[in-house]
């Protein structure tokens, strides 16, 4: 398959690679691509999502701190 980039297209492309994101246009295609392919998926379940976290098997604690409240005057 032969496609033609558009000059805005290319642009972005070299951009990418220049930065140092990708190393070759086909790695942007591919990402592109994947990026795609995602969006039009299902959304995945909130077990899925906290399961795939990068943040699996840390610690962390989301447990607020009790309320001692605070004096006001009425």
């Amino acid at each position: 398959m032969t496609i033609q980039l558009t000059p805005e297209q290319e642009r972005i492309i070299l951009e990418e690679i220049q930065s140092g994101h990708f190393h070759t246009p086909d790695e942007v295609l591919d990402r592109a691509l994947a990026a795609l392919r995602d969006k039009t998926r299902q959304p995945k379940s909130i077990v899925q999502f906290f399961r795939e976290s990068p943040f699996v098997g840390e610690e962390m604690k989301f447990e607020r701190s009790q309320d001692t409240g605070r004096k006001i005057e009425l």
